[in-house]
């Protein structure tokens, strides 16, 4: 399983629009991805309620994770998008 551990880059955390920001990014990884708090259970990337139920913060670390066969570039991608706390995944990332 490939994983990346990350700071959350959003002052506000993953909430409302962080955390939509982040959804679609997952979804268009075209990969099943999870997200957890460091110490907490994982939660599908691409469910809203699932994501904001994380309530995680500006600065929390995550863990991002996917058994599939092509998840080492989505997760670099998603964690770049989380760690840097950008409004929108650059096509060229």
């Amino acid at each position: 399983m490939a994983e990346r551990r990350v700071n959350v880059g959003w002052a506000e955390g993953l909430h409302a629009r962080p955390a939509s920001i982040f959804v679609r990014a997952a979804t268009a990884s075209g990969v099943p991805v999870t997200i957890a708090k460091a110490d907490g259970n994982p939660v599908n990337a691409a469910s809203m309620l699932a994501v904001l139920g994380l309530g995680a913060q500006g600065g929390e670390e995550i863990v991002l994770a996917s058994d599939a066969d092509n998840a080492e570039a989505a997760l670099d991608r998603l964690a770049k998008l989380v760690a840097e706390g950008l409004e929108e995944l650059p096509e060229t990332v």
